[in-house]
């Protein structure tokens, strides 16, 4: 696994983003919901930047807005800490 997806916050961001394309204001609603508190800007934005320089994220314009979605690596990535994940649950 790489070290972009080691991070919970970014592992956190893909599955927020496997269902559906976000806004970074609603994406990072959802996160903070999911966590029960605040998140620094500067740290979500961080984890934002490192996924998208990491090619699992791109920014796409939907109307006036741009929103973030998966890329095909970040679903991939994804899938295979969720069967990681699975299959630790298992043993």
């Amino acid at each position: 696994m790489t070290k972009f997806l080691q991070s919970g916050r970014r592992r956190d961001i893909c599955a927020l983003l496997s269902g559906e394309a976000l806004q970074a204001q609603a994406l990072k609603s959802k996160l903070e919901s999911h966590d029960d508190e605040r998140i620094e800007p500067k740290s979500f934005y961080g984890a934002l930047d490192a996924l998208e320089k990491a090619g699992f994220v791109e920014t796409e314009t939907d109307g006036i807005h741009d929103v973030y979605v998966l890329t095909d690596a970040g679903e991939r990535r994804l899938r295979e800490h969720y069967d990681w994940l699975a299959e630790q649950l298992t043993d």
